[in-house]
C-alpha cells in the first residue's frame, strides 16, 4: 500500500475510533476492567463514616487524634490484543471485511486503554506468531498498531490460536487483559486457553459473517478458499451441501462456546452486519456489574 494511502486510512480510523473511545467507551472500559488491587496513598484525619478497620493506630497514638489510612486503586493494566491475521479474516459480504472490523475494534480498545493510562501490546498470528509488538503507552504507539493492522501481510495461511496463546503466556509474565480477535474457524486451543485464563483475564471477540453460517440457494457458484487459494465450485442448490456447510460453521461455533465456557473466559459475538459499538457497550456494562 502506498504511504499516502496508508496515512489516510490510519487517520480515518483514528478519527472514528478515538471519538468512540472518548465519548462512549472510556468510562465503560474503566468500570469493566479493574486494576490489580489497592495501594496505600496517604494518612488523614478520621471522618465520620470512615471504616474503623482503616485506622492507623501508630499515627493516632502519636497525635492523640484518630487517623485513617487511605488506599487507591492500582489502575494501570496491560492490554494484549491477540489478532487473527489469517487469510480467512479477509472476508465479508455486507459492509466490511472481518479484518476491517477487527482493526476498528482493536483501535477502540487501544484508545480506551491509553485514555486510562494502560499499556497496549499486540500479537499477530496466523498458523504461527507473525509479529509481536510489546506493550507500551502513548498515542504514537497506538497509531503504529493501527498502521500494522491495516497494512500487515501474513506469511502463514492457516489459523493456530494455540500458538498465539502459548507465545503470550511465555512473553507476558504479569497478569494482563487479553482480547483474542478472530473468526475462530479452527479448533485445538482448549489447553492453551485454559492455561492463559489461569494467568490472565481473557476475552474472545468472535467476528463472523452471516454467509459463513449459511448459503442461499443461488445455484452453482465459483469460490476460492482464502487460506489455501484453491478454486472450487459450490452447488448451493443442493440441500445436503448447504446442510454440510451450515454444520461446519455450527461445529466451530459450538467448540468456541464450549471451550471458552469451560475455561471461564468471556466472549463477545459480533456479526459483520451488526454494530460492534452496541455489542461492546453491552459487554462492558455486563463486566462492570
Amino acid at each position: 500500500m502506498e504511504t499516502s494511502e496508508l496515512i489516510k486510512k490510519v487517520r480515518k480510523i483514528e478519527i472514528k475510533t478515538k471519538g468512540l473511545s472518548k465519548h462512549i467507551f472510556s468510562g465503560e472500559y474503566h468500570s469493566a476492567f479493574k486494576g490489580r488491587g489497592m495501594s496505600f496513598s496517604e494518612v488523614r484525619e478520621y471522618q465520620y463514616g470512615d471504616d474503623v478497620r482503616n485506622i492507623d493506630w501508630n499515627v493516632t497514638a502519636r497525635t492523640n487524634e484518630p487517623h485513617v489510612k487511605v488506599f487507591e486503586e492500582e489502575r494501570e493494566l496491560t492490554v494484549m490484543l491477540v489478532v487473527d491475521v489469517s487469510k480467512s479474516s479477509f472476508f465479508g459480504t455486507v459492509n466490511q471485511f472481518k479484518s476491517e472490523i477487527i482493526t476498528e475494534i482493536s483501535a477502540v480498545i487501544s484508545f480506551s486503554a491509553i485514555t486510562n493510562n494502560d499499556k497496549v501490546g499486540v500479537i499477530f498470528f496466523s498458523d504461527k506468531v507473525e509479529q509481536y509488538i510489546p506493550p507500551k503507552k502513548g498515542k504514537q504507539h497506538i497509531l503504529r498498531i493501527i498502521r500494522e493492522l491495516i497494512n500487515f501481510t501474513p506469511s502463514g495461511t492457516g489459523t493456530r490460536i494455540d500458538q498465539a496463546l502459548e507465545f503470550m503466556n511465555n512473553v507476558i509474565k504479569k497478569r494482563c487483559t487479553c482480547f483474542i480477535l478472530s473468526d475462530f474457524m479452527t479448533t485445538g486451543y482448549e489447553e492453551s486457553l485454559r492455561i492463559a485464563k489461569k494467568r490472565h483475564d481473557v476475552i474472545g471477540v468472535h467476528i463472523y459473517d452471516k454467509r459463513e453460517a449459511s448459503l442461499p440457494n443461488v445455484g452453482l457458484i465459483k469460490a476460492m478458499d482464502s487460506e489455501t487459494g484453491k478454486i472450487v465450485y459450490l452447488d448451493t442448490s443442493s440441500r445436503s451441501f448447504r446442510k454440510k456447510y451450515e454444520d461446519r460453521f455450527e461445529d466451530n461455533w459450538s467448540y468456541f462456546k464450549k471451550t471458552f465456557r469451560k475455561s471461564g473466559a468471556d466472549v463477545v459475538n459480533i456479526a459483520t452486519d451488526e454494530s460492534y459499538v452496541n455489542a461492546l457497550m453491552k459487554f462492558f456494562k455486563k463486566r462492570a456489574k
